[in-house]
């Protein structure tokens, strides 16, 4: 991607241009353009999107001098620039070493645009190619692919920095490319994508606000389901929807069929959605969801709705996939194990030792019963990394806990590559073993499925605060807070957003989504302590004392040292900012040790 902005440097490309040119005959949604383009950013450190710049409504810019050598930049330019598998790493190797090393920087920032074209490319292909199969994620070792080191000239130590690091990350991508053709059976010889028609939801009742809402919010549901990685969708038009719900007919064009009815009752937006069998008519799926009117505006609200219905709808399609073709709507529902997990589950909310390790027995004895059971895998292995992320557990036992974590993803993975409650399990070890660039990847993955998960978006935005990409981090978090699926998870992405704004010394804006979250789940203690930090920058030093105070009677012992996260892989930014946290936290009488 990168080389396609240099060789058209003051030229505006449009997002479909970009998407055309860097996955020719793949569907992929913009988060993988967006992603792309964050990425060669950060590598190239323009961080205030002075090179890379978006044209409101256009495309994007690069804006960068060119000057090119007595070679020119010869047929690199006229290479494409991702092909598929690993021929886009190999394209790029050749033509990076078939450059002399005296060329490679003859215009300015030229190593580190190249070496970060190739990670841009790779990257771009991790989010729209298959999942690789667990032995790969855990186990196999990748044959092994030399990155080149290109060598900063010319441009003194600052360039020189640059490279290595660009390069760095690239040696890392481009082992993920050397194993992408360890592929699983349904990948190289696919099934039949899933065809979806998305009828228009119909507005209950004669008011026109009914009718406009309930064509805004059919907007963004397939908006959303078309961006669903390996998911066919029609969206048949017809004329505004009828005030009285109808049958919806036989679509045979279609393996599935969503429809919809939407009214506005007691202050709330209300959708009764469903699925229904194209051929035969039979329902299997439904579902209800309701958004509150007051204290959000129409946009919100039509987001929320979408989200309400798109969340749930895409984990049963991706269920029904993983499921097979024989699977019944008994074997979809999870029978004893759902209901285990829901309870497992409600222990987010209410958080305290006692009911984590009350959850913890429950999804242990559950999957002692039935340990060939996925779901019981992915949950309990999300759980046991949710516990060493919130610090319930002391140091002698993260290690042994994590291998555990790890153990029954490797499994899992292994039965169903592609499933959603594996994806998201897997996304948050890496966040927790400090993987944050990987995790990028594999949390961007979950997305492909269900673009509404807020669980992966909120893991998303943790390794995007650790790596230093505040703005980022703040605005995925904020992304997560619209959408608000599933709810049982919200006040982790507004303890997120308000973490994300203490670390940026936004002390004021942090307060109120620090208090939300707590008001949510009181018990976690961590919240109590950032909110602390805020209160007391802000000079609100007696709640900064009692928040303290509520840290200390949650958690007692803590200590500056037992709370903090691990800095390893965090950037130099981020591991700046926590020690002016940690600073804050000395001051009002927190121990060191």
């Amino acid at each position: 991607m990168l080389q396609l902005f240099v060789t058209n440097a003051g030229r505006v490309l449009s997002k479909q241009d970009l998407i055309d040119a860097i996955w020719p005959n793949v569907h992929v949604g913009d988060d993988s353009l967006f992603q792309c383009v964050r990425e060669i950013r950060a590598a190239l450190g323009d961080d205030q999107r002075q090179l890379i710049k978006l044209v409101s409504g256009r495309g994007y810019l690069f804006d960068g001098q060119v000057t090119v050598g007595p070679g020119g930049l010869g047929d690199e330019a006229q290479v494409p620039v991702a092909t598929a598998g690993v021929e886009a790493v190999a394209v790029a190797r050749a033509a990076l070493a078939a450059e002399p090393a005296r060329k490679r920087l003859r215009f300015g920032l030229r190593a580190a645009l190249a070496t970060a074209a190739g990670l841009g490319a790779v990257v771009g292909l991790a989010f729209a190619a298959p999942i690789f199969v667990p032995d790969f994620i855990f186990a196999r070792k990748p044959p092994a692919v030399a990155a080149e080191q290109p060598v900063g000239v010319g441009e003194g130590q600052k360039l020189a920095e640059l490279a290595a690091s660009v390069a760095d990350r690239l040696s890392a991508a481009v082992s993920l490319a050397a194993a992408a053709p360890v592929l699983t059976p349904d990948t190289m010889f696919p099934r039949k994508s899933p065809t979806i028609a998305m009828m228009p939801i119909v507005g209950v009742g004669d008011s026109q606000l009914v009718a406009e809402m309930a064509g805004d919010v059919t907007d963004r549901l397939t908006d959303g389901l078309a961006r669903i990685d390996k998911l066919r969708v029609l969206a048949p038009r017809s004329q505004m929807a009828s005030a009285v719900p109808q049958p919806v007919g036989a679509h045979p064009e279609a393996d599935f069929v969503v429809s919809g009815e939407l009214r506005l009752e007691g202050g709330a937006w209300t959708i009764q959605a469903r699925m229904s069998n194209g051929a035969t008519g039979e329902l299997r799926w439904t579902n209800s969801v309701s958004v509150g009117i007051e204290k959000s505006d129409m946009t919100l609200q039509q987001i929320r709705l979408a989200a309400g219905v798109g969340h749930p709808l895409a984990l049963r399609i991706n269920a029904m996939i993983n499921a097979g073709p024989a699977a019944t709507d008994d074997d979809l529902a999870g029978g004893t194990a759902k209901v285990v997990i829901e309870q497992a589950m409600a222990s987010i909310n209410q958080t305290t030792p006692e009911r984590f390790k009350a959850a913890q027995t429950m999804l242990e004895k559950a999957i002692a019963a039935d340990p060939g059971n996925v779901d019981l895998a992915a949950a309990l292995a999300a759980h046991l990394l949710r516990g060493i992320q919130m610090t319930w557990y002391n140091k002698a036992e993260v290690g042994e806990t994590q291998r555990a974590a790890q153990s029954m993803l490797e499994q899992a993975l292994r039965a169903k590559p592609t499933y959603i409650p594996v994806l998201e399990a897997y996304c948050r070890l890496l966040n927790t073993t400090n993987q944050f660039i990987e995790s990028l990847v594999a949390c961007g993955r979950v997305l492909t499925f269900d673009p509404w998960d807020g669980l992966a978006i909120y893991n998303l935005g943790l390794g995007q605060l650790r790596l230093g990409r505040f703005e980022d981090a703040l605005a995925t978090f904020k992304l997560a807070e619209q959408f608000d699926t599933p709810r049982t998870a919200r006040w982790t992405w507004l303890l997120g957003a308000g973490l994300t704004l203490v670390v940026m010394d936004r002390n004021e804006e942090a307060i109120p989504y620090l208090t939300r979250s707590i008001a949510i789940t009181p018990a976690t203690g961590r919240s109590h302590a950032v909110l602390a930090i805020a209160y007391h920058r802000t000079g609100r030093t007696d709640e900064a004392k009692a928040a303290l105070a509520k840290t200390m009677e949650l958690r007692p012992g803590s200590t500056i040292a037992n709370i903090r996260l691990d800095p390893k892989n965090a950037s130099p930014v981020y591991n700046e900012a926590s020690k002016r946290v940690e600073d804050t936290l000395l001051a009002l009488g927190m121990a060191a040790k």
